[in-house]
């Protein structure tokens, strides 16, 4: 192995990490301001309207108030005890942990915005898609 291409590479990698770095601190700001911004009561009062209008806002709060999986199932059963639907608390839970609004300039700085905007688009139609099929197979199994 070429010392030279090695210490260049190294180099080149310190460098991408180092610019990455402020976005990244930014999108951790910004995710702990959006989580601070939608408390669970808040959350609740905007539900139970329609099943499909509450996988819509479930899945869109998820996607804004993107975070820690561990904090999403806590939410997601404070959401379920204050009687909001299964329905939207899956839709919200699955859209946190896999779409990333917040994150998505730091996603775009680093994987592409091409890829980036794909993938929480995908991740957005997905988690709708999985709380009717969890919802659905709930049902049948009971």
């Amino acid at each position: 192995m070429n010392k030279e291409r090695l210490a260049s590479s190294i180099t080149m990698s310190l460098r991408a990490i180092g610019g990455a770095l402020p976005i990244v601190a930014a999108m951790l700001l910004l995710t702990s301001l959006a989580i601070q911004l939608f408390p669970a009561e808040t959350v609740a009062a905007w539900f139970g309207k329609q099943p499909f209008a509450d996988v819509l806002i479930g899945a869109g709060v998820g996607s804004i108030a993107a975070g820690n999986p561990l904090a999403s199932y806590l939410l997601g059963g404070e959401l379920l005890a204050g009687g909001v639907s299964l329905l939207a608390v899956t839709a919200l839970i699955v859209s946190w942990v896999t779409v990333g609004i917040v994150q998505l300039p730091a996603e775009m700085l680093l994987i592409g915005k091409r890829f980036a905007i794909v993938r929480n688009l995908a991740g957005f139609i997905l988690a709708i898609a999985v709380a009717f099929l969890t919802v659905y197979t709930l049902q049948l199994l009971s």
